[in-house]
C-alpha cells in the first residue's frame, strides 16, 4: 500500500537545486506541488527512503523534514536540535 507523504525543504546554500530537488520528488511517486517548497507524494517508499534520495540533491545546510501521514512517521535532516526534540517529545500526544 502506498504512504501518504508531505515533503517540505528550505535551500540554504548558495548553490540552489530547485531542478534536482524538484525532479527526485517527481521520480518517486504520485505527486502534487502544494506551495513552492511543500509536496505532496504518494509513494510505496518510507519517510526515511524519500529524504534520503531527495537529500543527495541537497547542499550541507539545506533543511528537509518527510512526514508518512499513513503510518504516522518522519525523517529529517538539519533541523535545529530543538525543534526535532520538540517533534519528537509532542509526537502523537
Amino acid at each position: 500500500m502506498a504512504n501518504n507523504l508531505f515533503i517540505s525543504y528550505d535551500l540554504n546554500s548558495t548553490h540552489k537545486n530547485y531542478d534536482g530537488v524538484i525532479n527526485e520528488i517527481k521520480n518517486l511517486g504520485d505527486w502534487a506541488s502544494i506551495q513552492k517548497s511543500m509536496w505532496y507524494l504518494n509513494s510505496n517508499l518510507t519517510a526515511q527512503e524519500v529524504a534520503t534520495k531527495i537529500h543527495s540533491h541537497m547542499e550541507s545546510n539545506d533543511t528537509l523534514i518527510v512526514i508518512d501521514t499513513f503510518n504516522n512517521d518522519a525523517y529529517w535532516y538539519n533541523l535545529s536540535d530543538e525543534v526535532g526534540s520538540h517533534i519528537q517529545n509532542h509526537w502523537n500526544k
